[in-house]
């Protein structure tokens, strides 16, 4: 049985179905969310700090799910992991975390917790759920995630003026960007988005991309 590790844009940590062989192009952290014999317990995360990092880095070695060791989650990629709430790692990802803060001026200067607290009051209430806003959809940047009133569970992507269905494996088409939309990613997140940050999109997407350097 495949493991419970793949995060959705709906911030939810799932079992990919038989048959999907799809990782995802990032690594995530909320904390340890699994017990000893690596099912996850209780709340989906121990921490504010939830963290995007690269698959790889600096040769290190993980066993999944160790025992008493952070949880190690996966997204397609970082456009999920931003509608999931989570920001770029500040050791693994260095370069694009300085490019994250430079898009988010308010914090400059203000240490990484006081960012995680804005975020977390802003992608989960007071019950865990996620936090998911009405708007209109003339004003969201692309790489935003969005679901419509008529499919509140269906996860989409805008870019430009087209829709893009996400799933496990990947994108596909879904149509034009109607007037009003349930907005996913968090407003902060969405702030950084229009200062200009390049997410990585997943290679299926309506642009190639890349993690930045």
């Amino acid at each position: 049985m495949k493991r419970q590790n793949r995060v959705t844009p709906f911030g939810t940590i799932v079992r990919p179905p038989a048959g999907s062989a799809a990782r995802g192009d990032f690594l995530g952290n909320r904390g340890c969310l699994h017990d000893d014999h690596g099912e996850l317990r209780g709340r989906p995360w121990r921490t504010r700090a939830w963290i995007t990092c690269r698959l790889a880095f600096k040769g290190r070695r993980r066993a999944l799910m160790t025992p008493r060791r952070w949880t190690e989650l996966f997204f397609l990629d970082e456009a999920t992991a931003f509608a999931a709430g989570h920001r770029p790692c500040g050791e693994c990802r260095w370069h694009d975390y300085q490019r994250f803060r430079a898009c988010w001026p308010a914090l400059a200067g203000r240490p990484v917790d006081q960012l995680d607290a804005v975020l977390h009051r802003e992608r989960v209430d007071a019950t865990g759920r996620q936090v998911v806003r009405t708007m209109r959809s003339d004003d969201l940047p692309d790489g935003t995630f969005v679901a419509l009133a008529a499919a509140p569970d269906r996860a989409l992507l805008k870019w430009g003026e087209r829709l893009f269905a996400w799933s496990l494996d990947g994108y596909a088409p879904a149509g034009l960007l109607p007037p009003d939309v349930l907005v996913l990613t968090p407003p902060a997140l969405i702030a950084v988005l229009r200062r200009g940050y390049r997410l990585a999109i997943h290679a299926s997407g309506p642009l190639d991309g890349a993690p930045g350097e």
